[in-house]
């Protein structure tokens, strides 16, 4: 999947887990891991080796963020994959601080929606931990609808997850595709790389609930 800012790629772990590595490390506090059910990985060795397992399987499928400039900065995966339902959800999400509020960033969620709507999915989901406020807000301002709560869903690292639930069906995409091409657009930066009108805004009308 080829973007402006950035691609993904299938996930290699010989080819990425070092370069992975150092980017995940500028997270210093972890403060990134705190809502996954893994991680951190405090050497090259152990994060290679989760990259190995997670690298072998179709569901997630995993892909590496890799970034014009920088190279691999962060991952993502489809999972939930039912073709039969016409359902998939975007998941185990890590992006690097060099990554996160970037272009590339939203570039690389862009690529994988628009991906999977291509591919005939008629719902794209996003779930998180209902105390993953960041998260939340990030659904919202991809323009995911919000669906509610699914209370003790999950245990994750010995404490309890509430899961909240977004999506985005496929009569929405053609809205949410013009957001997204409207905000990536260069011309919607100015010459200090601020942006002129925020996604939030352009998606908002789209979205059926907000929560």
């Amino acid at each position: 999947m080829q973007g402006r800012y950035c691609a993904l790629t299938p996930l290699d772990p010989k080819a990425h887990a070092e370069a992975l590595f150092t980017a995940f490390a500028e997270d210093t506090e972890n403060v990134d891991w705190a809502y996954l059910p893994y991680g951190p990985f405090d050497s090259l060795p152990v994060l290679t080796t989760w990259l190995e397992e997670v690298a072998n399987q179709s569901d997630p499928l995993f892909f590496t963020v890799m970034d014009r400039q920088a190279g691999p900065v962060g991952v993502a995966s489809y999972l939930r994959i039912s073709p039969a339902n016409g359902s998939i959800e975007v998941g185990h999400i890590h992006f690097s601080p060099q990554l996160q509020r970037t272009p590339a960033a939203t570039e690389s969620m862009y690529l994988m929606m628009k991906q999977a709507f291509a591919l005939g999915y008629r719902r794209y989901e996003w779930k998180c931990n209902a105390l993953n406020q960041r998260s939340r807000r990030a659904a919202l301002r991809l323009g995911l609808s919000y669906e509610g709560i699914f209370r003790q869903a999950t245990v994750a690292k010995g404490r309890n997850r509430d899961t909240a639930w977004y999506a985005a069906i496929d009569s929405e995409w053609p809205k949410l595709q013009t957001a997204f091409e409207t905000w990536l657009d260069p011309a919607n930066f100015d010459a200090s790389d601020k942006q002129k009108v925020s996604l939030s805004d352009l998606t908002a009308p789209v979205l059926v609930s907000t929560g």
